[in-house]
C-alpha cells in the first residue's frame, strides 16, 4: 500500500497519537524518531544519514554495459511515494532516504558508478524503463511471471506481508483459524486483502467465527485503531509493519508471510528493460554486497533483518499471472 501523505504529516499525526518522539542532535541536523523513553535507539530520520558506501568490484563493473561505464552514472528510478522505511523523506521534507536509497546506492558504488535518483509516479517507473529513462529501478518491485514477460530482474529482499497487534497480545497467527473471531484491518485492493477475504472463507466454510474486516484512509489511522483497541491487528506490508514497532515501540509482529500466499515466496528484485545486459551486473553487485556485510548493515539500520536473501537470483519463480 502507498503512503501519499509526507513524512511531516504523519509524524504530526503519530506525535499528537502519543505514539512517537523525535529528538534532535546538537552538532548536526539529525533527528531520530523511536519508542518514547528510549534515547538513542531509533531511526535515523534527519537528512544527515551517514549512510552505508561500497567501493568499485573491478570484476563486477566489467559486467556494466561499455556504454554506461563510460556515461559513469546509474539512473535509478523510484517511486515518490513517501513509504517508512522503503523510500520517503527525512525531516526537512526534500531529502529522501529509506532502505531502497542505501541499497542502491550500495550496487551502484560496487559498479563504479554514480546514482542518479529519479522519483516518479508507480506507473512511471515502468514507463521509465521501457523508454530507457532508467538504467534501473529500486523501489519494492515484486517479481511476477507478467513481468518477466518484459523486464529482467535480480533479488534483494523478500517480499512478505505481516499481522501487526498491540504490544503484549500474546497471539501469534499462523494460518487462517488463528484469525477466526478477529478484527482486522487490511487495505483495500491489496494482495493481503486477496488472501485475508480467502481465509475467512475458509474458516466460515470449517464452522470458525468470521472475520471481521475494516478499512481505513490511511496508514495513521490503522495505527491509532490498533491502540484502542478497535481492531485486534492490522493486516500489511512487513516493511511497514516492522519500521512501525521499531519506531513506536507498541506493538509487535504476530504473524508473517509471503506477499504471494502460499503460491510463491514472494521476492523484491532490482528491474531493468529486458535485454539491457544489466541484470547480470546488478546480481553480481548484490552477492559482493551480501558477501562483504554491507548488505545487512542496511537492512539492520531499517529494521530489515528478517527480509534478507542468501544471494541474489535472476529472474526467479514470480507471483504467478491473475486469472481473468
Amino acid at each position: 500500500m502507498s503512503v501519499r501523505r509526507t513524512l511531516t504529516a504523519v509524524l504530526a499525526t503519530l506525535t499528537a497519537a502519543g505514539l512517537l518522539t523525535a529528538c534532535g542532535g546538537s552538532d548536526a541536523v539529525e533527528d531520530v524518531i523511536g519508542a518514547e523513553g528510549q534515547k538513542d535507539t531509533g531511526v535515523n530520520i534527519g537528512p544527515d544519514q551517514n549512510r552505508i558506501r561500497g567501493k568499485k568490484v573491478d570484476a563486477v563493473a566489467a559486467e556494466v554495459p561499455a556504454a554506461i561505464r563510460e556515461r559513469g552514472t546509474l539512473r535509478i528510478g523510484g517511486s515518490a511515494d513517501s513509504t517508512p522505511p522503503l523510500g520517503f523523506y527525512a525531516t526537512d521534507d526534500k531529502t529522501r532516504i529509506g532502505v531502497e536509497i542505501d541499497l542502491a546506492t550500495l550496487v551502484a558504488d560496487t559498479l563504479g558508478l554514480k546514482p542518479v535518483f529519479e522519483q516518479v509516479s508507480w506507473e512511471n517507473l515502468f514507463v521509465g524503463l521501457d523508454s530507457s529513462k532508467f538504467d534501473a529501478v529500486l523501489s519494492n518491485v515484486t517479481v511476477t511471471e507478467e513481468r518477466k514477460e518484459k523486464y529482467d530482474f535480480a533479488t534483494y529482499r523478500l517480499d512478505n506481508i505481516a499481522f501487526e497487534a498491540k504490544k503484549g497480545s500474546g497471539w501469534k497467527v499462523n494460518g487462517p483459524a488463528d484469525v477466526a473471531g478477529k478484527t482486522i484491518a487490511v487495505a483495500s485492493g491489496t494482495n493481503q486483502e486477496k488472501i485475508l477475504v480467502e481465509w475467512d472463507e475458509e474458516n466460515v466454510k470449517a464452522g470458525r467465527k468470521p472475520v471481521e474486516i475494516k478499512y481505513f484512509q490511511n496508514t495513521t489511522d490503522y495505527h491509532i485503531a490498533l491502540q484502542s483497541g478497535r481492531i485486534d491487528a492490522y493486516f500489511g506490508p512487513s516493511p511497514s509493519a516492522n519500521y512501525h514497532v521499531a519506531s513506536a515501540g507498541r506493538s509487535e509482529v504476530v504473524g508473517t508471510l509471503s506477499g504471494g500466499g502460499d503460491a510463491v515466496q514472494g521476492k523484491i528484485a532490482a528491474t531493468t528493460k529486458k535485454g539491457s545486459g544489466l541484470v547480470e551486473a546488478y546480481g553480481a553487485a548484490i552477492d559482493h554486497i551480501i558477501q562483504d556485510g554491507s548488505y545487512a548493515k542496511v537492512l539492520k539500520r531499517w529494521g530489515l533483518t528478517d527480509e534478507a536473501v542468501e544471494k541474489s537470483e535472476i529472474n526467479p519463480p514470480g507471483l504467478p499471472k491473475t486469472e481473468n
